[in-house]
């Protein structure tokens, strides 16, 4: 208690991850653990991709994260539905005991990535425990909560990302020690990732992980959307309690880089003609004859020196650069760093989007967004719309404008490799 009598506020210094008794398909329930995952949900290219997953397996995550049906309402408890006959079938178990658990993704370009998942306490924005740098769609988040509120679980973990230095050495041993040893579980999906996971239960272990984890924060990588959901739920639940933190993926970006690529858009009711003759007079347009990797190489040589954009959708690629100063004055707002002015995102939504082409960016009615490049303007070129290739954005930039506080807009980086949904889950009952 405090000299006035009431409760002392819990001090909390930086991440508090928590073991948690992971929810995971039992291998003989299920064709193979490979066809049952899935990329997260929003980089699911529907339906396509949607489609393309449902059919490698009927207990593919992608039900449960992508549920279909009528209404959103419908959806939800479909999702419901399904989950709880999936556990009443055996087809996905609880491990025995909480732990932790080490997670590792190789690809034959020699990328590899390992991290560990926890449930994670969910932080209110002014603690700096967390750091977002993208912007939401409210829609998205309500959706989203929608869904954990059906199923009450943590379906798929955010990719959240911490500097280890010296006060992490334990964490760090502990992840390579772990690594070599037999996993609970390895699998190889389709985009050739090889994937293993392992379960740390010692409770002294575990403890000395906590303690050092304690020491920082996080940057969000990956879930900006899920993280405001988790913090929407939190808000509407007892606490303590298990809503009280949500499913993480922590990954030491000193010892294991991500990497960092754009996400492109796609502007449905936006023909590439149209929108190239509204660029005359506000940006230079050339088109270019070359494939799409060679005309990707050019997009980033102009991106060096200053804003630049990759329109596609009719059979060719036209290069949009050099905005007029005096345009970008007018629509950009000054309110932010110079960092953020000069962001392609910012010029994308604040000057193209909003004043030149007068395209919604709030509505996917309007807007979609993707990850993949060959899908995007294969997508574009089938249903005559446009699509809006970027240049991916530094890391160190995205960090620098999240420690100031500064949000990018939505959907502004793509970090990666993404976990692979499906692996491991992590259920809020009880």
């Amino acid at each position: 208690m405090n000299s006035a009598g009431h409760p002392e506020a819990t001090a909390h210094r930086g991440l508090e991850l928590t073991p948690f008794r992971g929810l995971r398909y039992d291998p003989d329930r299920v064709g193979s653990l490979a066809a049952v995952t899935s990329p997260p949900y929003d980089v699911v290219v529907r339906p396509d991709g949607l489609l393309h997953l449902e059919s490698a397996d009927p207990h593919n995550i992608v039900r449960l994260i992508l549920p279909q049906a009528d209404t959103p309402g419908e959806r939800h408890r479909q999702a419901a539905r399904t989950l709880r006959r999936w556990l009443a079938e055996g087809v996905l178990a609880i491990d025995p005991e909480p732990g932790l658990y080490v997670y590792e993704q190789r690809a034959d370009d020699g990328l590899l990535q390992r991290g560990i998942i926890g449930a994670l306490r969910v932080s209110d924005p002014d603690e700096r425990v967390v750091l977002p740098h993208e912007d939401v769609m409210p829609h998205v988040v309500a959706d989203r909560a929608a869904l954990m509120r059906a199923t009450s679980t943590n379906l798929e973990p955010l990719l959240l990302t911490y500097r280890g230095d010296d006060t992490t050495a334990a964490t760090s041993a502990l992840v390579e020690h772990t690594a070599e040893q037999p996993p609970l579980l390895a699998t190889t999906t389709e985009d050739g990732y090889r994937h293993r996971l392992w379960s740390v239960t010692d409770p002294g272990t575990v403890g000395r992980v906590r303690a050092e984890l304690a020491r920082h924060q996080a940057l969000i990588a990956d879930g900006h959307h899920r993280w405001a959901t988790y913090r929407t739920l939190r808000a509407e639940h007892p606490s303590p309690g298990p809503w009280d933190h949500g499913l993480v993926l922590l990954v030491d970006t000193v010892r294991y880089p991500l990497r960092v690529r754009a996400i492109h858009r796609l502007l449905h009711d936006l023909p590439v003609r149209d929108a190239v003759t509204a660029l005359d007079g506000h940006f230079r347009v050339r088109r270019l004859e070359t494939p799409l990797e060679e005309s990707l190489r050019t997009l980033a040589e102009a991106a060096g020196t200053g804003n630049a954009f990759l329109l596609a959708g009719d059979g060719a690629f036209h290069l949009v650069d050099r905005p007029d100063p005096a345009l970008l004055a007018r629509t950009v707002p000054t309110d932010r760093p110079e960092a953020w002015r000069t962001l392609d995102a910012t010029v994308l939504h604040s000057t193209l989007l909003a004043h030149v082409w007068r395209v919604p960016d709030d509505s996917a009615a309007h807007v979609s967004y993707i990850h993949d490049t060959a899908a995007t303007v294969e997508k574009a070129e089938r249903d005559g719309g446009t699509a809006v290739l970027m240049h991916p954005v530094r890391e160190e930039v995205v960090r620098e404008l999240a420690r100031q506080g500064v949000t990018m807009p939505r959907k502004s980086t793509s970090f990666g490799p993404k976990p692979a949904s499906g692996l491991v889950l992590r259920t809020l009952d009880g």
